[in-house]
């Protein structure tokens, strides 16, 4: 490893039993250990949407991290897509 570890950024769509079991903040406070940037919002279907933005192995560990969630969430299914890092600064609870 060289050390300059390349910014990636991740689209994630959490569905199943994961409003109301404080997914949100969850993933905010492990954006925020790992020093990732994006946000995470509840969508109107039920579904918990995210994007993460920063080196690759951290952005990584959140999307397994939204594989299981906070304990009391019950994950069905996780839809990860790949984009462009954009420059994202901060993570916000939408």
């Amino acid at each position: 490893m060289s050390g300059s570890e390349s910014t990636v950024r991740r689209r994630v769509v959490v569905r199943g039993d994961v409003q109301g079991v404080f997914f949100r903040d969850s993933t905010r406070r492990e954006a925020e250990q790992r020093g990732v940037a994006g946000w995470v919002e509840n969508r109107a279907d039920g579904a918990v949407e995210a994007v993460f933005e920063g080196p690759a192995d951290d952005v990584e560990a959140l999307v397994e991290f939204c594989r299981s969630g906070p304990a009391r969430a019950e994950v069905g299914d996780v839809e990860v897509s790949e984009e462009e890092p954009t420059g994202l600064e901060g993570f916000r609870v939408r």
